[in-house]
């Protein structure tokens, strides 16, 4: 099959892009998406030109570094999949496929479409952790979680961090990846001592970095490759509210 691509190209954060177009031919419908810009790739440094940077690690559909917009659609039009999983069968002979990086404020572009996730790291590292004792390591059974409970926390850990979210939030809101992030611990026994600690940081470390706020749009879901629900932001709106009014009842003592 051929494809024609428009490609978004930009050099850096501050220099100004602009879309390029290119043609691929006899792209096998059982390749991937990558693996037919690798093809791109391979066209252009033959022809002394260079590559197209684009992000890629594991192409197993678990790092979630292959964060593309595929005709306005973050990580395609599949649905609960990542661009390396995304096959060419999606697509048909001759289609016009645009291409474009991740645009949100805190995701500055560094080249073409790669662009820079280190906010979503700063939102985990301000709370994404617990306290507790290391050393050996205590039976499975040692502590019981229900199975309903345990379910939630394992949902919510599915979150790879990719950003399509935020991709394709109008409001470039995080907040599906940070309920996923503060729910995966607050669910689980392990992380209640710092749960208030927790949710109060992360969040606030969202608005911070200049993520908008969650309007209910609900795209978030829809893009999502791991399936993440709504149903986490409410959780964590929950656990922020009792949260915030237990910090302000304790500096009113």
């Amino acid at each position: 099959m051929k494809v024609h691509l428009k490609i978004w190209r930009q050099k850096g954060e501050n220099v100004k892009g602009r879309f390029e177009t290119y043609t691929v031919d006899n792209v096998s419908e059982d390749s991937s998406f990558l693996e037919m810009f690798d093809i791109l790739n391979e066209q252009l440094v033959a022809q002394n030109k260079e590559p197209i940077a684009f992000d890629h690690d594991c192409r197993e559909g678990i790092c979630g570094m292959c964060s593309m917009v595929i005709n306005g659609i973050p990580h395609g039009p599949e649905r609960e999949t990542t661009v390396c999983q995304l096959h060419m069968r999606k697509f048909k002979d001759g289609d016009t496929i645009v291409v474009e990086p991740w645009r949100a404020g805190p995701f500055p572009i560094k080249k073409d479409l790669v662009v820079s996730r280190e906010a979503l790291d700063q939102i985990q590292q301000a709370g994404g952790y617990i306290s507790i004792r290391t050393g050996a390591p205590q039976d499975a059974n040692a502590v019981l979680i229900a199975k309903d409970t345990l379910e939630k926390a394992m949902d919510a850990a599915a979150c790879i961090g990719c950003g399509a979210c935020v991709a394709a939030c109008p409001n470039a809101s995080a907040m599906l990846f940070t309920a996923a992030k503060v729910s995966h611990l607050n669910y689980l026994p392990q992380g209640a001592p710092e749960k208030d600690r927790r949710t109060i940081a992360m969040v606030e470390k969202m608005d911070e970095l200049g993520f908008g706020n969650c309007s209910n749009y609900g795209e978030c879901q829809a893009v999502c490759p791991k399936g993440i629900t709504l149903d986490f932001i409410a959780k964590m709106n929950r656990d922020y509210a009792v949260a915030k009014a237990k910090q302000l009842a304790t500096q009113g003592q």
